[in-house]
């Protein structure tokens, strides 16, 4: 992979539709200084400068398609609640339509709320309800799919087991998405990890995998070894797992591949994972084969780990990243 031939496939995202499914949230940042500890309790007391809301979840990896240049269609719910109008505020002000979202009476909009000084983070706050949504939500959702699947060119399910993604739903949009030929990409947590059988890329990171499995890896033959039986299991095309520090590695039918981390400096990896399943996708999407896809992706993740707070990636964020690891070399 080349700088020319990056740019050549890079420019083609803007033609792509992608569909993402998944659990949509709002990364809610307030940002302080601490000057001293409370008397209430040995706690530091942030003086607020400035509070902000972001895209978060599912709802990131959106604001990733569209960054890059693609369009993104989401598909998922949220409450029919004060921080839902705050939710859908955010994807209109991106340039992301946001009708496909279904407001609930049932549901509260999840909500993360970080709170930084000194760019660190003090604490984090989670506001969320994960119950299962029920079959009126999930027949709902397959309608709309239904409606949209002619004229998109791959799905994304991204599934942080807030109950968007039963086992029921992941099984109709997979089968709908092969009956139409669609490209299924998967980042999928702990619940229903088996349940996502038969898609294009199956991409947990390495804790998922391990829990689920219910296993440690002794060296890094014993660690291919339970990927080919996990791949095997699921019948993916290609199995990639996200390893932190040491990159990530992609299993195939007949190969292998490790590709090392081209994150420069880490200030953050939150985010990270939503940007590989986003900038992979647009790049199979693209006809672009699974190692050269596996290497930009990489690269866009890379990028995100240098900024702080979850942010999205950008065309020139990765361009930068081959050309420093490319001069580093």
């Amino acid at each position: 992979m080349n700088l020319k031939k990056l740019e050549n496939l890079t420019s083609e995202f803007k033609n792509k539709k992608i569909v993402v499914i998944g659990d949509l949230m709002i990364d809610h940042y307030v940002w302080g200084e601490v000057n001293r500890i409370s008397p209430e309790a040995p706690v530091p007391i942030v003086k607020v400068d400035r509070e902000e809301y972001r895209l978060g979840g599912a709802s990131n990896v959106a604001f990733n398609i569209k960054t890059l240049g693609a369009t993104p269609i989401v598909l998922g719910i949220a409450g029919n609640d004060s921080y839902g109008k705050i939710l859908k505020d955010l994807f209109e002000s991106k340039e992301i339509n946001s009708d496909n979202i279904i407001l609930s009476d049932s549901k509260k909009t999840i909500i993360k709320s970080r709170i930084i000084a000194h760019n660190q983070q003090v604490v984090r706050i989670d506001f969320e309800e994960d119950s299962a949504i029920n079959a009126e939500i999930e027949s709902l959702l397959i309608e709309k799919l239904e409606a949209l699947i002619n004229d998109v060119d791959a799905v994304i399910l991204e599934d942080y087991n807030k109950g968007l993604l039963t086992k029921t739903l992941i099984s109709k949009i997979i089968s709908l998405c092969t009956e139409n030929d669609v490209i299924v990409t998967v980042d999928p947590k702990f619940d229903n990890f088996f349940s996502y059988k038969n898609v294009d890329v199956f991409k947990p990171n390495l804790n998922e995998m391990k829990k689920n499995l219910n296993v440690d890896f002794i060296n890094e033959k014993d660690f291919e070894d339970k990927a080919v039986k996990l791949r095997n299991q699921l019948e993916c095309k290609y199995l990639m797992i996200t390893r932190g520090e040491k990159g990530l590695t992609v299993f195939s039918e007949n190969d292998v591949f490790t590709i090392p981390t081209y994150a420069q400096k880490v200030f953050d990896v939150s985010g990270a994972g939503d940007t590989v399943i986003s900038t992979l996708t647009l790049c199979l999407s693209c006809g672009e084969k699974i190692l050269p896809s596996s290497i930009i992706a990489n690269h866009a993740a890379g990028s995100v780990c240098g900024k702080i707070g979850v942010e999205p990636v950008y065309i020139d964020d990765i361009v930068k990243s081959f050309k420093d690891v490319n001069e580093n070399n």
